[in-house]
């Protein structure tokens, strides 16, 4: 009985929560990856080669990955609520003061801020389902909100080459992007205040016997996990060692990201616009329905880390068949089972270090795993630039990336996932 009301719970919480989770992941990652279709514009426009593209691209997680944990633990201190609101209006703001970019100093410097302004933004959300979903729900929670990736890309994707691809007011359509996509976060910021709660206490959709019987769940997993203090949770080998894993994860993802619909439109012999925004989002939409069937799988099974690894290594393996293919068709294929591991892989990682950490310690370790797993982000492009300058071919860098994806499978598979 008290396990058929949990499930009632948890498709409670799916349904009030997730909707308002989703539009902030989707808007983050657009106000992110956005760039990707600006490419061609800020090359014609404001004078920014591919080497400047790429590193002011990936600079942002230099500015990410410095305020990540204090914003995190900041979270904890005044509650998700505020601090994801102001996260968001912040960041949508510096999004949309890319479109005044005048060179690569400029890019670089609006990149960089863009950054420091989201810090915090996915950690904040990850340690904010601990605070709703027990451990036994907690893979799909985290399947879920990692739809936004794949929506903003199968969605955003068209939007954003449709919006490139029309000049007005006497702007490009690139800034007209920036503009648009950045001041719909600052709205949504706004609209969080409103929509989200600091926690099951706090929520009248939930009533007093459905609080009891999730507080009682959730302390039955705290019970299992680390308390220890920020500081050690901060030199905790395990911990650094899972910032490895998601280092490597999010090398291979930004690495394919970025480079997108250059890649496409490269294939289809196109410019950038919507017919490469279309074609773009093919991709993502795949990964949408792997990151639907596989954590729901997982959590029935309790196998989350040997099929997040697998999923890794397959998308290194589909980077490589890209790569060296001749066919377009098939290089879309090989793009597309690449997208959907690379999306996979870390919904499932997030199961680990939640499994792990508790309270302050959630907070501190899951801010740090994240700050240094997205210097991968900073990392993939510069090293896939690096590589196809030096062999001047397009295949090398995604050879490159190939090698980063298998590398780490291999630590996936054997990282931690359980307390001592």
């Amino acid at each position: 009985m008290a396990q058929a009301q949990l499930s009632s719970i948890i498709s409670k919480l799916h349904l009030r929560l997730m909707p308002t989770l989703l539009m902030m992941y989707v808007l983050a990652f657009l106000d992110r990856a956005n760039v990707g279709f600006a490419k061609q514009g800020l090359e014609a426009d404001a004078g920014i080669g591919v080497a400047a593209f790429a590193f002011g691209a990936s600079i942002f997680f230099i500015g990410y990955a410095l305020l990540e944990v204090p914003s995190n633990l900041i979270l904890h201190r005044v509650g998700a609520r505020v601090w994801l609101a102001r996260i968001m209006v912040t960041w949508g703001l510096i999004s949309a003061a890319t479109a005044f970019v005048e060179g690569p100093t400029s890019y670089y410097i609006v990149r960089f801020l863009l950054g420091m302004a989201e810090a915090g933004f996915f950690p904040g959300v990850i340690y904010y389902l601990t605070y709703w979903y027990p451990a036994s729900a907690r893979a799909r929670s985290v399947g879920i909100f990692f739809y936004g990736a794949p929506l903003a890309l199968t969605f955003g994707g068209p939007l954003s080459g449709q919006l490139v691809a029309h000049d007005a007011f006497g702007l490009h359509g690139w800034q007209i992007m920036f503009i648009i996509e950045g001041l719909a976060a600052s709205l949504g910021g706004i609209a969080v205040l409103f929509l989200l709660k600091d926690g099951p206490q706090k929520a009248p959709w939930l009533s007093d016997d459905e609080k009891q019987l999730l507080q009682a769940e959730l302390q039955k997993d705290d019970a299992g996990r680390e308390h220890a203090g920020v500081l050690h949770t901060l030199r905790n080998p395990r911990i650094l060692f899972l910032a490895l894993v998601y280092f490597l994860i999010q090398a291979g993802f930004y690495g394919l990201t970025f480079f997108l619909p250059t890649q496409i439109a490269r294939l289809l012999g196109k410019n950038v616009g919507l017919e490469v925004g279309l074609v773009s989002a093919i991709p993502w939409a795949a990964a949408l329905v792997a990151v639907t069937v596989i954590p729901r799988w997982c959590d029935a099974r309790g196998n989350a880390r040997g099929v997040g690894a697998l999923a890794l290594g397959v998308a290194g393996c589909a980077l490589a068949a890209s790569a060296l293919t001749t066919s377009p068709v098939l290089a879309m294929i090989a793009l597309t089972i690449a997208a959907s591991g690379l999306i996979v892989a870390p919904a499932m990682f997030w199961t680990m270090p939640t499994a792990i950490l508790t309270g302050a310690a959630a907070a501190g370790g899951i801010g740090l795993i994240n700050a240094i797993g997205n210097l991968g982000g900073f990392a993939a492009p510069n090293l896939r630039a690096w590589l196809d300058a030096v062999f001047a071919n397009h295949t090398a860098g995604l050879l490159g990336l190939c090698v980063v994806c298998l590398i780490g499978a291999c630590c996936y598979a054997v990282a931690p996932r359980a307390p001592r």
